[in-house]
C-alpha cells in the first residue's frame, strides 16, 4: 500500500471543525492531531500546550500519524487504550448493581481518587451520576416499550419505583409515562404564524409542548404522538402562549413578561408563566442554558458546552438540543454548527433560518 493510500482518510477530516474540537479539547472527536514542530501526535484531549494552528495536522488513526513520520506523545499515549474507556464500559456492563470506586480503580489501574477526578473531568459527571443517568435512560426506554412499571424499575437497576421516578425525571408518575400520558390532562391551542402552524400544550404545571409544522393537522399530530393516551383538550385561552412565543422572537421577552403584557386569563395565568420541561438532569441544564442565549445571537454546540463547564460534551449537548420539546421559548434554533451552518433542526431548517432572521431584523 502506498503512503498516499494510507493517508487518504485524513482528507475526510474537515480542518476547521477539527481545529474547533482541538481548541475545546473535545475528547469525543474520534481523531488525533500531530504537531509539525515537535514531530509528536496526540489525542485531542491531551493536556499538552496548545499548538499553533499552522503547525497542526489531523489523522484518523495512530497508524496514519505514524506512517506520516510522527511519534506518539508520552503524556497522553495515543497508541494505548484510554483507562477511562475501560471504566466507562465497565459501568455500562454493570448497571444492575453498585460499582464502587475501588472496583473502578482496579479496572483502570488508577487510584480511586484519580478515577473520580479524571472521569468527572472527561464526562462532566461522576461515575455514580453516569451510572444513574444510564439507568434512567434504560428505565424510560423499557416503559415506552410496554414493560410493566415493576419490571422496568428492577431491570433498570433501581431499588424501588420512587428512586426510579426521581432519577428518570419523567414529569409524571411512571405508570402514566408508561401509558403514553394516560390520565394526564393537557390543554392545547394552535395558530398560523410566520414560521408555520404553531401548537402549544400545557399541563397544570405549565407549558410542556411547543411545536411548528406545515399544517394545523400536522402540528396537532405532533402533540398526539408525544402523549398518545393523554386527555388532550382544545383550550382557546392557551393562545396567549403562542403570543408569548412570538413576542420572544420579536422583542426578546421572557414567558412571564409576555403573558403579563397579554393579560392572560386569571384562571391559569400563574401556571402558564412556567415551562413544564421533562428530561434528565443533563437535558434540563442544557435547555436552561438555551434560554440564556440573547435574542439575535447564536452559539455553536461546542461554545454552549464550554459555557456549561462541560467542554468535552459537545455531542451530548447537541443531542439534548435535538430533544427539546418546547421550541422558540427554549431557543434551540440559536445553536448553530461550528462553521455557522444551521445544521439540523427538529422543526425544519428553513424555520430555523426564518426565526434567526426575524430575531436579527428586530434587533437591528
Amino acid at each position: 500500500m502506498t503512503a498516499t493510500a494510507q493517508l487518504a482518510p485524513q482528507l475526510q477530516i474537515n480542518p476547521d471543525s477539527a481545529w474547533e474540537k482541538l481548541i475545546s479539547r473535545d475528547k469525543t472527536a474520534g481523531f488525533l492531531y500531530a504537531v509539525l514542530t515537535t514531530g509528536v501526535f496526540c489525542r485531542i484531549g491531551c493536556g499538552s500546550r496548545p499548538p499553533r494552528r499552522e503547525n497542526v495536522r489531523f489523522f484518523g488513526t495512530a497508524a496514519e500519524a505514524s506512517s506520516a513520520g510522527f511519534r506518539p506523545c508520552q503524556r497522553c499515549t495515543p497508541t494505548e487504550r484510554d483507562p477511562l474507556d475501560r471504566v466507562r464500559e465497565h459501568i455500562e456492563r454493570n448497571l444492575d448493581r453498585a460499582v464502587p470506586l475501588a472496583e473502578l480503580a482496579r479496572i483502570s489501574g488508577l487510584s480511586p481518587f484519580t478515577v473520580q477526578r479524571n472521569f468527572k473531568r472527561e464526562f462532566s459527571v461522576s461515575p455514580l451520576a453516569y451510572q444513574r443517568a444510564l439507568r434512567a435512560a434504560r428505565f424510560r426506554a423499557a416503559l415506552k416499550e410496554g414493560n410493566s412499571v415493576t419490571d422496568a424499575v428492577y431491570n433498570a437497576g433501581f431499588s424501588s419505583p420512587s428512586r426510579a421516578h426521581e432519577a428518570a425525571q419523567l414529569g409524571m408518575t411512571p405508570a402514566r409515562f408508561a401509558q403514553g400520558g394516560k390520565g394526564e390532562r393537557i390543554g392545547f391551542a394552535t395558530a398560523s404564524t410566520p414560521f408555520g402552524w404553531m401548537i402549544v400544550g400545557a399541563t397544570d404545571r405549565g407549558l410542556c409542548w411547543l411545536a411548528l409544522d406545515g399544517t394545523k393537522a400536522a402540528a396537532e399530530t405532533t402533540l398526539r404522538e408525544e402523549f398518545p393516551l393523554a386527555d388532550l383538550r382544545r383550550d382557546a385561552s392557551l393562545s396567549t402562549l403562542i403570543d408569548a412565543a412570538l413576542a420572544s422572537v420579536h422583542e426578546g421577552s421572557d414567558l412571564s413578561h409576555s403573558l403579563r403584557s397579554a393579560e392572560a386569563p386569571n384562571s391559569q395565568e400563574a401556571n402558564l408563566t412556567s415551562i413544564d420541561l421533562r428530561g434528565t438532569v443533563f437535558q434540563l441544564r442544557v435547555w436552561n442554558a438555551l434560554r440564556q442565549i440573547p435574542r439575535g445571537q447564536t452559539r455553536t454546540y461546542s461554545q454552549l458546552a464550554r459555557e456549561l463547564g462541560m467542554p468535552n460534551s459537545t455531542r451530548a449537548v447537541a443531542r439534548a438540543c435535538a430533544l427539546n420539546r418546547v421550541s422558540v421559548l427554549v431557543p434551540c434554533h440559536r445553536v448553530v454548527g461550528v462553521s455557522g451552518s444551521l445544521t439540523g433542526y427538529r422543526w425544519g431548517v428553513e424555520r430555523k433560518r426564518k426565526l434567526l432572521d426575524a430575531e436579527k431584523e428586530r434587533r437591528s
